[in-house]
């Protein structure tokens, strides 16, 4: 060792010792720059073992990524039921209002491959352990009310057709395609899925703001055996918010990891998100009792039927220390439950139950997934499974097995009244058939009901995004498909979308007469905050130094203010007042703000004006809030947009700043007329 490295190793302070390099086995490393070599030009000797152990664990450090939901994102949280559920179902972490469960959450895309971006119009999920004192239980959500087929067994058709093409490998983390189009066509139960990915769900404005929804029906089961069906809910307290589709495509340009990012740093800052857990419940005896099956997971339970009970929350505030660790490594699984949740026979879920598990078993190595940190229980673990790949438990002595003589007959299944878990007792009797059952051929109906509680933009919306998905298909019979296809949901929605894509407008001109709404799908309904909102604030040397207090009053509605110039560093204002400069047109875009503030200044250029004016014009077009002041308003009378609906102008209004809030409150103005 040369005196150099000596000296270093000297200065260590007791503590650092802990953090001295080591190999796997914990040898403590002398070099960590240089392999060992016969002679400083001669060749790399396989003795080398640090070199070795080193390069091998970096060739193996991928593992296989999900086939589907690879794009995720994860945190850390806690959840607390605001009252007993003892009424309904037995599982302890839904009793004591004083008891805080923790909890981790993996948000997700479903098409895309781990390198895509997070806008893309898709379905996305939201997977939440509980990690209880009986166990771990996983809560497997969608952020749509429903899925797109009824049967598991077709799971790999859907997906092999939403996938990138296999002759070519295109396109990436879009249904935009002939496959994908062909699939729905000749598959119409996914009428009503596909209203809800067309819709302003497929492209949520942050995972913050979106709902989670269980999709398939589960049993809860209360200490007396009595069983309710029941599906779960997440609801955003900062409510349900999309981005708009032209927006949606810029942002995987500009920041292709604009949803993760904002959830990071929402937690890193205090911004804590936080849903309400709500159920909904149908006693046995009315199962049968609505215009739907129950079971069919592409329909949904209309919330004004049968009513969201919100009984508790969670609260994400805490980010992963490591993304591979714990997101990557995160295993979950619809099995996984506790005692006092049970299943239904869905046939969805119970396809299911076999195929997490099955996917955990070849992407984490082997059956010990469940050994991995961020999937170990914090209840005990006692049983006979052994050995396999990445066994980490050391199993004291020589029983494995069941029943026995030598270990007192332990581990020892323990009795339901004791909390051990028994699956309910449904009688269950019919022939062995491969078929569907007849309450499952509905197809149409809730897609209607669907698009009729869209309000006008959300109409529009869906119409837009029709035409551009399979405007991209080339197979002009897979188009007409479609359209016939559609036409059983709305006359005007398939002729608009047949007129826009070049093929004939529907055979079917007869309007649906169905009639029925259900309001909670509409996002015009949804709680509109301005917590945490992104405002863009642009201003140049020279600015007026009043705008500190109205900057201040802004923060103080707990709006995040980002100030964006020509050049980083800081801008000094009248008064010799300064801020600091976050962002410059180089870096950001108005597509990465919920509204755009334009306060401008005394020095500035031809460049800084064109910069500007883009920014304000494209935040316009976007339908955002937009104040202009002082210097500012040039950049909007001279595009003449200083009359749009959500637009607030005006200097020497004393009640600017409450306008200006009031229009960021609106989050969208889809009144406002764009050019």
């Amino acid at each position: 060792m040369d005196n150099k490295k000596q000296e270093q190793l000297n200065t260590f302070r007791t503590d650092d010792l802990a953090q001295a390099m080591t190999t796997n086995q914990g040898l403590k490393i002398s070099e960590d720059e240089f392999s060992l070599k016969a002679g400083d030009r001669g060749p790399t000797l396989m003795e080398d073992f640090h070199f070795r152990e080193k390069v091998t664990h970096f060739d193996h450090e991928r593992i296989p990524e999900r086939v589907v939901h690879a794009r995720g994102f994860g945190a850390h949280g806690e959840f607390q039921v605001y009252k007993s559920m003892q009424e309904f179902t037995k599982a302890k972490f839904l009793q004591d209002p004083a008891m805080k469960t923790p909890v981790f959450v993996r948000f997700s895309t479903v098409i895309g491959f781990r390198g895509s971006a997070d806008t893309v119009r898709d379905v996305r999920g939201m997977a939440t352990k509980f990690y209880t004192e009986e166990g771990n239980y996983d809560l497997v959500n969608n952020n749509m009310g429903v899925f797109f087929i009824q049967d598991a067994i077709k799971f790999p058709d859907l997906i092999h057709a939403n996938k990138p093409e296999p002759h070519n490998e295109l396109p990436q983390a879009t249904a935009a395609h002939d496959t994908f189009w062909d699939f729905i066509a000749n598959n119409q139960e996914t009428a009503h899925q596909v209203m809800w990915i067309m819709s302003d769900r497929g492209i949520p404005r942050s995972f913050r703001m979106m709902e989670g929804f269980s999709i398939n029906t589960f049993r809860f089961i209360n200490a007396e055996g009595i069983a309710h069906f029941v599906r779960f809910h997440w609801k955003p307290l900062l409510g349900v918010h999309s981005l708009v589709w032209d927006e949606a495509q810029k942002i995987s340009g500009k920041d292709p990891d604009f949803h993760r990012r904002d959830l990071f740093e929402a937690i890193e800052c205090g911004n804590y998100p936080e849903w309400e857990f709500g159920v909904q419940l149908i006693k046995e005896e009315d199962e049968f009792n609505f215009d739907f099956d129950i079971l069919d997971p592409t329909k949904v339970w209309p919330e004004e039927e049968i009513p969201v009970n919100i009984i508790g929350k969670m609260t994400l505030n805490r980010n992963v220390d490591n993304f591979f660790a714990e997101t990557e490594q995160a295993a979950f699984h619809p099995g996984h439950v506790v005692p006092g949740i049970d299943f239904s026979n869905d046939p969805l879920l119970q396809g299911r139950l076999f195929s997490y598990l099955d996917t955990q078993l070849i992407r984490l190595g082997g059956p010990n997934f469940h050994e991995i940190p961020i999937n170990k229980p914090i209840a005990a673990v006692h049983n006979n499974q052994r050995d396999g790949y990445h066994r980490q438990m050391i199993n004291r002595g020589n029983v494995s097995y069941h029943k026995n003589s030598l270990a007192n007959n332990t581990p020892l299944p323990i009795a339901e009244a004791e909390g051990g878990y028994e699956h309910y007792q449904e009688k269950v009797e019919g022939q062995k058939v491969r078929a569907r059952s007849e309450s499952f051929n509905d197809h149409f109906s809730q897609a209607v009901m669907f698009w009729n509680s869209m309000s006008a933009p959300e109409k529009t919306h869906i119409i837009n995004a029709f035409s551009f998905e399979v405007g991209k298909v080339k197979s002009k019979s897979v188009k007409q498909q479609d359209i016939e296809m559609f036409a059983n949901v709305s006359g005007e929605l398939a002729t608009k979308v047949a007129e826009n894509i070049g093929v004939n407008p529907p055979q079917n001109q007869t309007e649906p007469k169905l009639t029925k709404v259900s309001p909670a799908l509409s996002q015009e309904n949804t709680i509109k905050k301005l917590d945490t909102l992104k405002i863009a604030v642009i201003l140049a040397d020279g600015f007026q130094g009043n705008i500190i207090e109205t900057l201040a009053l802004l923060r103080s509605k707990k709006l995040d203010i980002e100030i964006i110039s020509d050049k980083l560093g800081m801008v000094k204002g009248t008064d010799n007042r300064e801020l600091e400069v976050q962002h410059t047109f180089l870096t950001v875009s108005s597509v990465l703000f919920d509204a755009v503030l334009a306060v401008g200044g005394s020095n500035l250029n031809q460049k800084f004006d064109q910069d500007a004016t883009n920014f304000v014009k494209e935040a316009f077009m976007h339908y955002k809030p937009i104040g202009a002041i002082y210097a500012g308003e040039k950049w909007l009378q001279e595009n003449n947009l200083t009359n749009g609906i959500g637009v607030v102008v005006n200097s020497n209004n004393r009640k600017f700043t409450g306008q200006f809030l009031d229009s960021i409150s609106a989050h969208r103005h889809w009144d406002r007329k764009v050019y």
